[in-house]
């Protein structure tokens, strides 16, 4: 049976900037992303996605772009756990599975039905038997990021015995709660999973003098610099580095904070590098609620959260020094230097940053997104190309210095 997870259309857009890149079910919340979960829970070889057409080419439906048979069509915005999936799967074909009027998740005896199933939703309604994790809004991510570091540490490792640190001048806080893939290195650094677990993926390093306290999720691939501090709920995405200080924040992966400086309350999305001594705020000085740029209600729209930083789409990029305010959020293919701190909304493929901003043309954008993607030796192909294409276009709007200067 198939396996797909679909973008509702009232949600998607208050995940932007980081579903203009990807699939919502693509987000990454935990170890996993919310995709890798359900793949995991349901046991399925593969998980297609339904989402903007032009995301399709890079996240298909299935291998051949046709779904034909039964289906189990789920919301890839809701987060599953041991009593949903059995709901789930013990859902009949033509019945949906609703959390009060949210189409959680549908078994369906045709899956080209979907279209409609989603417009319509199905009269052989029913109710989950508790409250679903929906990632609706993207300070969630880091808000549930501990959560779904638990839950997902428990699912990957069951049954499954760690590797041992294998270093004399590492001290383990907490053994039991640390899962090791193969393949990981780690020199003189302090584990304490006391209070949450640490999974440290496969040819994944931690360095000399890293202190690292639980939730943590290390992902295959990735680097943890000397001297780094870990403060808890913090997941390092594949094939990413990190250094500095770093509280409550996701790296989605492929990304770069390297050096000195704070992160927290963050997400990062992919391709991005945050330049020596960026620092990020997370509390407003009056303790107020924080408030942060909506694309979707094309306003800033209040969070009820004290401590928010920021939320950075994919491929975007700043200098050394960087300074962001409490709620800063950054769209797709922006650069951003200089002195100061820049606006609250930087909008995608921005170039510039508190003297004034001006559009980073794409054929830049694409020659930086070559050389950065070559040193992991992918291809930023006419698939990427062309997602960026429509990016650039539908962010047009965000730049109102191009509207000054018509």
């Amino acid at each position: 049976m198939h396996v797909l997870l679909f973008d509702d259309p009232a949600i998607r857009p208050h995940l932007l900037p980081f579903t203009f890149t990807r699939p919502v079910g693509a987000l990454r919340c935990g170890i996993l992303t919310i995709a890798e979960k359900w793949q995991r829970h349901l046991a399925a070889p593969t998980v297609g996605y339904l989402t903007q057409p032009y995301l399709q080419a890079k996240f298909p439906v299935c291998a051949d772009g046709v779904v034909t048979g039964p289906a189990l069509v789920i919301n890839g915005a809701v987060c599953p756990d041991a009593v949903l999936v059995k709901q789930v799967l013990a859902l009949q074909p033509g019945q949906g599975l609703y959390c009060d009027e949210l189409l959680v998740a549908a078994h369906l005896a045709d899956a080209s039905l979907v279209a409609e199933l989603v417009q319509d939703g199905l009269k052989d309604e029913k109710q989950v038997a508790e409250p679903v994790t929906l990632i609706d809004r993207p300070w969630q991510l880091f808000l549930r990021n501990g959560v779904e570091i638990r839950r997902d540490f428990a699912l990957l490792t069951k049954g499954r015995t760690s590797q041992p640190v294998n270093d004399a001048h590492t001290i383990v806080y907490g053994a039991e709660n640390i899962f090791i893939e193969e393949g990981v290195k780690i020199r003189a650094a302090i584990l304490n999973a006391e209070d949450g677990p640490i999974y440290l993926g496969k040819n994944s390093q931690v360095h000399e003098g890293a202190i690292i306290k639980g939730p943590l999720a290390l992902c295959e691939g990735s680097h943890i610099n000397a001297g780094a501090k870990m403060r808890g709920d913090n997941t390092v995405g594949p094939f990413s580095k990190v250094g500095g200080e770093v509280g409550n924040s996701i790296l989605l992966g492929y990304s770069n904070k390297g050096h000195d400086g704070y992160l927290g309350n963050s997400v990062i999305g992919e391709w991005c590098n945050l330049g020596a001594d960026t620092n990020t705020s997370n509390l407003k000085n009056n303790y107020a609620p924080v408030k942060i740029w909506s694309h979707a209600a094309k306003r800033f729209v209040d969070t009820g959260q004290t401590f928010c930083g920021l939320m950075m789409g994919d491929h975007s990029k700043c200098g050394i020094n960087t300074m962001f305010n409490t709620g800063t959020v950054v769209g797709v293919g922006a650069n951003i230097f200089g002195a100061g701190f820049p606006r609250t909304f930087i909008p995608s493929f921005s170039w510039g940053g508190a003297a004034g901003f001006e559009t980073f043309k794409l054929p830049k954008v694409n020659e930086v997104a070559e050389r950065v993607m070559a040193r992991r030796s992918l291809p930023y192909d006419a698939v990427e190309q062309q997602i960026m294409k429509v990016v650039f276009e539908a962010t047009e709007e965000d730049r109102v210095w191009e509207k000054a200067k018509a």
